[in-house]
């Protein structure tokens, strides 16, 4: 399972952009935070027409498959809707990773006995100062 945030984990934070000019001022190689792919389409194209890792939050099974199209390296959503991309993500080979935001470790626990591929403690994204 991945973790990515919880405090005895090492990882790389996910930094927020809003917009292409953004880009420019983040760390080399990290994971861009787009937020919700509804609002977000323009810059997912962007970042996958440029081969920048990217997340995006999903609402709905139409836009996780079109994150996934649009080659997002992770796929966040709520517990329920997670459930049933995780097992889309299996039958059709994502590439894109299932994550599930959580607030403790009881949230991660619930996450992996449903064998969703990871989840991630809000301060793995960095936003904006």
């Amino acid at each position: 399972m991945i973790i990515i945030g919880h405090p005895d984990v090492p990882f790389d934070p996910f930094y927020y952009v809003e917009e292409i000019d953004d880009i420019p001022r983040t760390p080399p190689n990290c994971t861009l935070w787009l937020g919700p792919f509804k609002e977000t389409k323009t810059l997912a194209k962007h970042c996958d027409e440029n081969r920048l890792p990217y997340a995006v939050m999903v609402a709905n099974i139409k836009e996780a498959l079109l994150a996934n199209a649009l080659h997002a390296h992770y796929i966040l959503s709520d517990l329920k809707l997670a459930e049933t991309l995780q097992k889309i993500a299996d039958t059709y080979l994502f590439d894109a990773k299932i994550l599930v935001p959580v607030n403790d470790e009881n949230e991660m626990e619930q996450a992996a006995k449903l064998g969703i591929d990871g989840a991630i403690f809000q301060n793995a994204i960095t936003l904006p100062e």
